[in-house]
């Protein structure tokens, strides 16, 4: 990674941004303070909302952090797909005595409201995740003194990055928790998406960009393994999610580590788009039968999560995780990322002395 971006974080350790509620000012300042990136989500937020959220967070700390913003989808639905679906979720709306939502609420999540922000607003590091933004976004944001981040899921991805003009490349593996960040307009839930260690190292191969693997990881071990394979940092979500900052709903926290739930899926149950979750009822029952239509999925059943949440049930709960939740840990965030660097010390430790990661 370039050492000016690299100067930004002691740590190679990158919080990732987690949407609805999750990564909250608190958590990115405490992952911040302890030498790691911190970053805010204003997916699902207003541009003032978004904008709020970052004075919060400089009252909180002086260091570098970074904000992410969701790509503006094409119009790919099928209306009646949608609302055939809408008819099969009568049911969980009884249940939970909701409205369903409005699938036509919005699409483009302010995304050029927000832009405006960040270009008068400067922060130290904007990523984008669901497409790349355009040359005159990415130019737009480094005239401000901004660096670029932009997930990709395959090499291919990964060359429209590089042609963006972006600092970095987010390579995101299958095993990732929450939304597939990968560009396509219809991208499948079949599991076919590419390990993070092969994804890796074919993108160290195809572009000549610093990378930041993301993935599952969850053990300084991991993000050894990730730095060794041609990553310069490693970007964790599942693992900030269980800490005592995240604002994650309290059931969400406890599902990553109780027993009930053994795996987890990718399905558009949820939100019409494929996203890694703890596998539960709604999933089981829904995931089969939803469309491919973003964002409409998700603010159709936006009221159903909502509901669930409140009624205490996790059966009907967008339960967002990566395949390593089992391994979560109850920790404060900035004891967290102490605990991952040291980790990542004793790793390369034992590499550079012959021994295995462990």
């Amino acid at each position: 990674m370039s050492s000016a971006l690299t100067d930004l974080f002691p740590h190679p350790i990158v919080q990732a941004p987690m949407a609805g509620g999750v990564s909250v000012p608190k958590l990115a300042a405490a992952v911040c303070e302890a030498g790691g990136l911190g970053f805010l989500a204003a997916g699902y937020k207003t541009a003032d909302g978004m904008y709020e959220e970052i004075k919060q967070l400089r009252s909180l700390t002086g260091r570098p952090f970074g904000v992410n913003l969701f790509m503006p989808q094409p119009e790919y639905a099928d209306p009646a797909a949608i609302d055939v679906y809408a008819h099969q979720l009568a049911g969980e709306a009884s249940w939970y005595e909701a409205e369903l939502g409005d699938p036509d609420s919005g699409r483009d999540d302010g995304y050029e409201t927000k832009l405006a922000v960040l270009r008068d607003n400067p922060v130290p590091v904007v990523s984008f995740h669901f497409g790349t933004p355009s040359r005159e976004v990415v130019d737009a944001l480094h005239r401000v003194g901004t660096f670029v981040l932009v997930t990709a899921t395959t090499p291919d991805e990964a060359r429209a990055v590089e042609r963006a003009g972006a600092d970095a490349v987010i390579a995101q593996g299958v095993e990732a928790g929450g939304h597939q960040g990968t560009h396509r307009d219809i991208p499948e839930t079949d599991g076919s998406g590419i390990g993070l260690l092969s994804l890796v190292a074919q993108i160290r191969e195809t572009v000549s960009l610093p990378i930041i693997a993301a993935g599952g990881i969850m053990r300084g071990g991991q993000i050894a393994a990730v730095l060794a394979a041609g990553a310069s940092a490693a970007q964790l979500g599942t693992a900030f999610l269980a800490t005592a900052e995240s604002g994650a709903n309290a059931l969400h926290k406890q599902a990553l580590t109780n027993p009930l739930f053994v795996r987890t899926e990718l399905t558009r149950a949820f939100s019409g788009r494929p996203a890694r979750g703890l596998v539960n009822r709604f999933l089981r029952e829904h995931g089969p039968y939803a469309p491919a239509a973003y964002p409409e999925i998700h603010h159709l059943t936006s009221p159903l999560r909502k509901a669930a949440a409140k009624a205490g049930d996790a059966q009907g709960m967008a339960l967002w995780a990566g395949q390593g939740h089992w391994m979560a840990r109850e920790l404060p965030a900035g004891q967290l990322v102490e605990v991952l660097a040291g980790e990542l010390a004793a790793a390369r430790t034992a590499l550079s002395g012959g021994g295995g990661i462990r």
